[in-house]
């Protein structure tokens, strides 16, 4: 709606996770290396947590962009699933062709594929995101699968990406195998004060600005960290909302009386 406005070729902060608009605060830098590590040296098990919105899922899909040729990837998105189904959905992603139905039988052939895989020189990845969701049943058959290796290195590299309950359920003393063989863990944390200000500036570039674009004054700046703590999903909402309050207005310079004025109505007040 406010696109033509501001001369913009697309929205700018759109809540959905884009890696072309991947943004790397020193945090989410850190974050991208230990996976880049982990995976590179084949270590089987990776930790990544965060809260809520601090761009983890971004990060995965920016991650599957970087991998080369000989890196085969699977990304399982709903952790809510029976042990079966996860088998299932494994197998599909990675896509193998097989008549099994039953685990044992898609166990096998997960083995199979990682030994060929192997001897063709290849690495192979499977991400799991909201892990946190994962019943300790499921946990279990997830470590299970990293006893899939040859004599010197480990077949499947598994990355757990999840919130900071995550951490809290690996400590339960019936995980305490799986949580042993974490070889990488990394907390993402929010964009600080100066980082939001150029996630902000980044954004709006590769969304087409130019001389007419918005200006987020340096009022807009400060309200809008005191409210998202730089958590990159609210900076998102409110930036949108914002946008929006200039454009019914014919604003092009987002004041900070106009983020408060956003964030009101996105918190359902009447202003």
């Amino acid at each position: 709606m406010y696109e033509s406005f501001f001369a913009l070729t697309q929205k700018p902060f759109s809540i959905t996770s884009n890696p072309s608009f991947l943004f790397l605060g020193q945090r989410h830098k850190e974050a991208m290396a230990h996976l880049m590590y982990g995976i590179r040296e084949r270590v089987g098990f990776i930790e990544i947590t965060g809260e809520v919105g601090t761009g983890k899922t971004t990060i995965c899909r920016a991650l599957l962009n970087q991998l080369d040729e000989k890196t085969k990837t699977a990304f399982i998105f709903n952790s809510n699933m029976s042990e079966l189904q996860l088998m299932q959905t494994i197998i599909e992603d990675f896509g193998i062709k097989t008549v099994q139905k039953n685990k044992g039988g898609l166990f096998s052939e997960l083995n199979r594929f990682l030994l060929e895989q192997l001897a063709e020189g290849n690495n192979v990845v499977l991400i799991i995101d909201e892990a946190q969701n994962l019943s300790t049943k499921l946990l279990e058959q997830v470590r299970m699968l990293s006893n899939l290796e040859s004599e010197n290195e480990k077949l499947l590299q598994i990355i757990l990406v999840g919130q900071p309950e995550l951490r809290e359920k690996l400590k339960a003393p019936s995980l305490r195998q799986l949580r042993q063989r974490i070889a990488v863990r990394y907390h993402i944390q929010a964009l600080n004060k100066e980082e939001l200000e150029m996630y902000i500036l980044h954004r709006l570039k590769l969304a087409g600005a130019n001389g007419h674009a918005p200006i987020f004054e340096p009022s807009a700046i400060d309200e809008i960290f005191k409210y998202s703590q730089g958590i990159p999903r609210l900076i998102n909402m409110i930036c949108n909302k914002a946008l929006l309050t200039g454009f019914v207005l014919e604003e092009r310079r987002i004041s900070g009386e106009m983020i408060k004025k956003s964030i009101h109505e996105l918190e359902g007040a009447v202003v």
